[in-house]
């Protein structure tokens, strides 16, 4: 006979086991939840870095493309330049710098004048040796004119003096006008400051931009370097672009050495001329009888111009 206490056959006993609940039982998850979102808003963050930094670095390729002496677009033509202000702005796009103390540079000594072709010769050697410190001797050509005294900074195969495309100077040529700066500073001598171009035509632009404004922008970068260098501001006579206009090498126009930047600096008499063209002369001295201000005929500039090709040539 069974009895009453017994149990069943088969019949497992269970047991309960009482104690005090861990405290990550009920909030185990939480700190991992919390760990996933720090990671995910770091995620969000690194990413948001990483597009700030390819934007830039797109940017930068940009401005190093457009920079690139050897940067041009699909069909061999030139990019077309920063236009600076809006079109018809009266601002100048060279800043130019304001010396307070120019005068004083001069330490007060009178300004020379270049008048007589031994003179002009005289400027014409410590032009070339400035341009020979700057690394620069092949980019300077310099011929005494009755004019004046011609000085051609241009374009070689292997050292420009712009970036191409661009009224940027290189850092060769910002060095070289720097230098001669002072050396204007103390000259009593004017000059016109002339841009030119080779004859790759930009592409279109709805800005109207050509080789006529790329002239016109470097003669005006040109002058404002010579500016920082310590040059007056009434050294300069007038500055102009002739784009393609006038190549040293008609024979290919589209010649390295056809890109130059020309300083004119002209004798009084022929400076008085030129400005006499556009107005009445309101300060200077008189002219002086000496300065011989005929232009020589054309076959005379074609002997030049031939010259000096033959010579780049060899």
């Amino acid at each position: 006979m069974q009895k009453p206490h017994d149990k069943k056959h088969g019949e497992d006993a269970v047991v309960k086991r009482g104690g005090r609940k861990h405290a990550e039982d009920d909030h185990g998850g939480a700190w991992k939840v919390a760990f996933a979102d720090f990671c995910l808003a770091l995620m969000a963050l690194f990413l948001v870095l990483w597009l700030m930094a390819a934007r830039e670095q797109q940017n930068l390729k940009a401005v190093v493309q457009e920079m690139s002496s050897s940067f041009t677009d699909a069909t061999g033509q030139k990019p077309s330049i920063d236009g600076g202000g809006p079109r018809g702005s009266l601002i100048e796009r060279f800043a130019l710098p304001h010396h307070g103390d120019s005068d004083s540079k001069d330490n007060g000594a009178p300004r020379k004048m270049y008048d007589s072709p031994a003179d002009l010769a005289e400027l014409s050697k410590v032009l070339a040796a400035m341009s020979a410190d700057a690394g620069l001797s092949s980019n300077l050509e310099a011929v005494v004119m009755p004019y004046g005294l011609r000085v051609m900074l241009h374009d070689t195969e292997k050292q420009g003096m712009f970036m191409l495309g661009s009224a940027k100077p290189t850092e060769r040529f910002v060095k070289l006008l720097r230098k001669m700066g002072p050396l204007f500073a103390k000259m009593e001598n004017q000059m016109l400051m002339v841009g030119h171009t080779d004859s790759l035509k930009y592409a279109d632009d709805p800005d109207g931009r050509s080789n006529w404004t790329l002239s016109s922008s470097r003669a005006m970068a040109a002058r404002a370097v010579l500016m920082g260098g310590g040059m007056h501001a009434e050294s300069v006579l007038q500055v102009v672009g002739m784009a393609d206009r006038s190549p040293l090498d008609p024979a290919n126009t589209a010649a390295s050495m056809n890109r130059r930047i020309e300083l004119l600096i002209l004798t009084r008499k022929q400076a008085d001329s030129v400005a006499a063209m556009y107005g009445p002369r309101t300060k200077g001295d008189a002219l002086s009888p000496e300065a011989d201000v005929s232009i020589p005929d054309r076959s005379e500039l074609e002997q030049l111009r031939g010259q000096m090709t033959s010579a780049k040539a060899q």
